[in-house]
């Protein structure tokens, strides 16, 4: 009986719900053998039935194999005041880093993320990290052409624009070039995202994650302790139904969830009309069975252009707020493909507001 038979035994044991051994994904922190004595270190952050799950399955085996080996299992929680597992000095002056997700691809996680830092920019030193491997969409939405360099540390220096730091794979990739890596590739590189770049002092660190629950998601709060989630959806019951398995994930591994927030949620529309004669319009109009009040001319309506309350929905179901409604604006997407913040180009918008007061709820509960 050796260290490397164990390994090899450990190696057999998948993270609950997942395709990845708890040897690949450096939960096992340490491991020492004393005769038939094996003390092992668990780096592992989730709730008591997968940590009980993984100790059960460590005994089994290892027991089925050498009957006579006493194990003793030690887990270790994350260092919460500085976001570390490890040893991660890059992240060593970030104070919070925040996961913006769902399960559902094309919400406009990309879109939060981008607009959220950009508001809170304002105050606070932020950083963005595009986690997309297989479609950063950063680069674009920024603007950013430039290539990152390795400083004197042999660490990469992020791309700096619009007061924030910004690394993407995609900063790193040739755009034409087709991403095809397996699972393990993947986590290397999330890792090395963490590791390998100087993020210096952030007072918040913004990770925009790829769509599902996979490898990247796993093996973020696995390294990582996050100061919480954000979770984004659209209205509809479709796209709550994946939203849900990325909400329950970060349940499972006790990140918290900050809270929720609805895209694409109506048609906003304001103005002002008159009557033929060129006189102010009073009184009601009748839209899809709803009476909106028009007074001297002026009216706001929204439109549920999408049917569903999944924000609504997803919020009491996790029991936390909804942190806000965004509205469809052609605007918004304009300002993305033109690689500009929409809040920086549109300061004084119903939109900009809604991503303004997300910013200020989330401040009042990180404590900044």
């Amino acid at each position: 009986m050796d260290k490397e038979e164990i390994i090899s035994l450990l190696k057999q044991i998948n993270y609950p719900g997942y395709n990845r051994d708890i040897v690949s994904f450096g939960i096992i922190k340490k491991l020492s053998l004393t005769g038939t004595k094996l003390s092992l270190q668990l780096n592992l952050q989730a709730d008591s039935e997968i940590i009980d799950n993984i100790q059960n399955s460590i005994h089994k085996i290892l027991k089925k194999e050498f009957h006579n080996l006493e194990i003793i299992i030690d887990i270790v929680s994350p260092n919460k005041s500085n976001n570390i597992i490890g040893d991660i000095k890059t992240l060593s002056k970030v104070n919070n880093i925040i996961a913006i997700a769902s399960g559902k691809g094309g919400v406009g996680k990309s879109t939060t993320t981008i607009n959220l830092a950009a508001a809170l920019s304002k105050k606070l030193k932020i950083g963005i990290l595009d986690l997309d491997i297989y479609g950063p969409s950063l680069p674009m939405a920024l603007g950013c052409l430039e290539k990152p360099v390795m400083n004197s540390n042999n660490l990469l220096t992020p791309i700096e624009k619009h007061d924030m730091k910004l690394m993407s794979f995609g900063f790193l990739n040739d755009e034409d070039a087709p991403t095809i890596w397996r699972g393990p590739m993947v986590s290397r590189m999330t890792e090395q995202f963490f590791a390998q770049v100087d993020w210096g002092e952030l007072d918040i660190l913004f990770l925009d994650l790829p769509p599902g629950t996979g490898d990247i998601q796993l093996t973020l709060v696995q390294k990582i302790a996050l100061s919480g989630a954000l979770i984004i959806t659209t209205p509809q019951d479709l796209a709550l139904l994946d939203v849900k398995k990325a909400s329950d994930m970060f349940s499972k591994l006790n990140t918290p969830i900050l809270g929720v927030v609805e895209n694409m949620s109506n048609l906003h529309l304001k103005g002002q009309v008159y009557h033929e004669n060129g006189s102010l319009i009073d009184g009601l109009i009748k839209i899809d069975n709803k009476d909106y009040k028009i007074k001297d001319g002026i009216f706001s309506i929204d439109l549920e252009i999408f049917k569903g309350k999944g924000g609504y929905n997803e919020s009491n179901r996790l029991d936390v707020p909804l942190l806000s409604r965004i509205p469809i604006d052609s605007e918004l997407a304009l300002s993305t493909d033109q690689g500009t913040p929409y809040v920086y180009k549109h300061k004084n918008t119903y939109v900009t507001s809604c991503y303004d007061e997300i910013g200020s709820k989330i401040i009042q509960e990180l404590g900044i």
